[in-house]
């Protein structure tokens, strides 16, 4: 079962904290669709970058993407 990994791109100052806060918002999602992974996560990639993330299945791919609309995503690597 391939798994790929949705990422929101947060800019600015505020970045970090917006994207650890949107995370919250992602484990939400997880709980009331009750997907088949609950992996997510935030990382600072600079001062001004940070992204939120989270794994799905390949065929959960379509639907969470159209309804959250990540900025992209790739494959993930556990």
């Amino acid at each position: 079962m391939r798994k790929l990994k949705l990422i929101w791109d947060f800019k600015g100052p505020d970045a970090h904290k917006i994207a650890e806060h949107h995370v919250k918002h992602l484990k939400e999602f997880i709980a009331i669709k009750n997907t088949n992974l609950n992996i997510t996560g935030f990382e600072q990639l600079s001062d001004l970058h940070s992204i939120a993330f989270m794994v799905v299945t390949d065929d959960e791919m379509k639907p969470i993407r159209d309804a959250l609309k990540p900025h992209r995503g790739t494959l993930y690597q556990e």
